[in-house]
């Protein structure tokens, strides 16, 4: 017997991503139909990196055209979804996918890299990407995270809570831009935070070491001295300069 199109595969998912996902495709079914074209997980919840209860689950939905009909349908959900640690989903159609590879190749990457359709096509698994404009959106992220870094740290006012959230959120966005480079030299990416801080530090001659603490942060919540929140501001911020003249100077 033929499988239905409209088959869901959250099989071998752990039941605190299974669950909303299949709440999330049931009810956007209904509410959609055949304008839903397919739903796919990306990043950490299909990585040891994820964490019940504190990581959040991401997914990307691929709809036929965009209608505030969607819009709604998910706005509806969104009080569950928050509860079962469901992301507001990244909405999309096919043309705005194969339009945007040359804007969002680091994002695109990732989630070719890390991803898992439940239902419908594959959208990102046969994608292929411009060296050089992922190599220009790598440096122009990196520059632009060293502005946030010195604007965050300035409107922190010393409040190293504030400072602390600063290096977190930088600490984080490294992880796609380095898979990124990484791609860049041809060189295979993990897909797990701490072996990807590892491999970039390695080809690139950088020490990540406070970005890998800083990311990790999120969950630890560790007591921070006005030291240890200075020493890792510095080092983070030289860690970014780095790769942001590393990734400029990429011969391709």
């Amino acid at each position: 017997m033929a499988e239905s199109k409209n088959a869901l595969h959250v099989e071998g998912l752990a039941a605190p991503i299974a669950e909303p996902l299949t709440l999330l495709a049931e009810q956007l079914g209904a509410a959609l139909g055949n304008d839903l074209q397919s739903i796919t997980v990306v990043g950490s919840a299909l990585t040891e990196d994820f964490k019940p209860g504190a990581s959040d689950i991401n997914a990307v939905l691929v709809l036929g055209e965009y209608k505030t009909a969607a819009l709604k349908a998910i706005a509806a959900l969104a009080k569950a979804m928050r509860k079962k640690k469901l992301s507001p989903p990244l909405l999309m159609t096919a043309s705005y996918i194969e339009r945007s590879r040359d804007v969002f190749g680091v994002e695109f990457l990732d989630f070719q890299l890390t991803h898992r359709t439940i239902f419908g096509a594959d959208p990102f698994a046969a994608l292929q990407f411009d060296k050089q404009e992922v190599r220009l959106q790598c440096e122009r992220e990196l520059k632009a995270t060293l502005i946030r870094l010195r604007q965050g740290y300035i409107a922190a006012a010393g409040n190293n809570k504030l400072v602390r959230d600063v290096l977190i959120a930088a600490a984080k966005g490294l992880a796609p831009l380095l898979r990124a480079m990484l791609w860049l030299q041809d060189i295979e990416r993990p897909q797990m935070m701490a072996p990807t801080f590892k491999r970039a530090a390695g080809q690139f001659n950088v020490n990540l070491e406070a970005a890998t603490t800083a990311e990790r942060w999120r969950y630890e919540k560790p007591r921070l001295t006005d030291n240890d929140i200075e020493t890792a501001f510095e080092s983070i911020y030289a860690a970014v300069d780095h790769l942001a003249t590393a990734v400029d100077a990429l011969e391709l």
